[in-house]
C-alpha cells in the first residue's frame, strides 16, 4: 500500500491532466448536492495518520496546493493499540521459528525463504480477520510477538503521528483530518453500544488533537466484510457528512445519495505508473471487477 512522494506527486498531475479539480473530502457533499454544479473533483485521503503522512506526503501536498484528508486512529496516536498489521510484517521478518498453537494452527513453524514468510503473514493475517473477537486475536498475536522480542505498541510509536505532531501538521491549511476509531476495529464485529462509542470519541478525540470536531470518517479496513448497512447507518446518525470505504470505484452524482458509503481509489505500489493513474481514473476496471 506504500507509494512514493514522487509517484504522489505524479498522480495529482494526472488527476488535473484528467480535468479533475482537487478539493477537501469535507467539502465534497456540499458540491455534490448542488445540481448546478458540473465540475469534477477528486480528494486525497490518507489513513491511520502514519508518521511520513507529515514527512513525505504533506510536503508534495503543498507544492502542488492539494488539500488532504489523514483519517486518525485514536489509539494509535495515543499508543494504546497495536498496528496488528504491522507488527505481524515485523514478526516474519525477524524470526525463523514460530508457534502458532495460540491461533488453533500449526504448534511450530519453520520459515526460512521469502515464500514462507509470505505465507505466515497471510496465514495470521488471515487469523486476524476471520476471528471473531478482533481483539483477543490481537492480542494473541501482541504476545507472539512479545515472545520473540518485538514490542507491538513500540511499532505503533515509532511509525504513526502522536498528538503533538497531529497539532503542528493542522497548522498546514491544506491539512483535514477525519475520524477512524479509537482502535481500527473491524465495526460488523462490535456490538451497537462499541460501534456509535468507536465513532462518536473518536470524532472528540481528533478535536482534541487538531482543534476541530471531523465531519470526514473511514471505515477500518473499509471492505465489504468490515462495512455493512449498519456500520453505514451509524456514521450517518454519528454526524459523518462524509464516510469512505475502501471498495473500488469513482464518484457519481448519485453519491450524494450514500454520502456515508463512498468508494475510493487505491493507490498501489504495484502499479506506480501514471497510465495506470490514468486507467483508474476512467472507471474501466471497476466495471469488469466481479462483486
Amino acid at each position: 500500500m506504500s507509494i512514493t512522494p514522487a509517484f504522489l506527486e505524479e498522480a495529482i498531475q494526472v488527476c488535473r491532466e484528467e480535468g479533475l479539480i482537487p478539493i477537501a473530502l469535507e467539502d465534497l457533499p456540499e458540491r455534490l448536492a448542488d445540481p448546478r454544479d458540473t465540475s469534477r473533483y477528486v480528494c486525497f485521503t490518507l489513513d491511520d495518520g502514519y508518521r511520513d503522512n507529515a514527512r513525505f506526503a504533506a510536503p508534495v501536498f503543498r507544492r502542488q496546493a492539494v488539500p488532504y484528508t489523514v483519517f486518525i486512529t485514536s489509539g494509535f496516536v495515543e499508543r494504546s493499540r497495536s498496528i496488528w498489521w504491522k507488527t505481524a510484517q515485523e514478526l516474519v521478518m525477524n524470526t525463523n521459528d514460530v508457534d502458532l498453537s495460540a491461533f488453533g494452527i500449526d504448534a511450530r513453524v519453520r520459515i526460512e525463504h521469502r515464500a514462507e514468510r509470505v505465507a505466515l503473514f497471510d496465514r495470521l493475517a488471515n487469523a486476524i480477520s476471520e476471528a471473531q473477537d478482533e481483539d483477543a486475536a490481537i492480542d494473541r498475536l501482541d504476545a507472539l510477538a512479545f515472545a520473540h522480542g518485538i514490542d507491538p505498541l513500540a511499532i505503533t510509536e515509532r511509525l504513526t503521528m502522536d498528538a503533538s505532531e497531529l497539532a503542528g501538521l493542522a497548522a498546514d491549511s491544506l491539512a483535514r483530518f477525519g475520524a477512524h476509531t479509537l482502535t481500527h476495529a473491524n465495526l460488523t464485529k462490535v456490538d451497537a453500544r462499541r460501534l456509535k462509542t468507536e465513532m462518536d470519541d473518536s470524532a472528540s478525540k481528533v478535536c482534541d488533537y487538531v482543534g476541530t470536531r471531523p465531519t470526514t470518517f473511514a471505515y477500518p479496513y473499509g471492505y465489504p466484510s468490515a462495512v455493512g448497512p449498519r456500520e453505514i447507518a451509524a456514521a450517518r446518525q454519528s454526524g459523518f457528512a462524509a464516510a469512505v470505504t475502501t471498495r473500488p470505484g469513482l464518484l457519481s452524482r448519485t453519491s450524494a445519495s450514500a454520502m456515508t458509503a463512498l468508494p475510493r481509489v487505491s493507490l498501489n505500489g504495484f502499479y506506480q505508473r501514471k497510465r495506470y493513474v490514468r486507467a483508474l481514473l476512467s472507471g474501466l476496471p471497476f466495471r469488469f471487477r466481479k462483486g
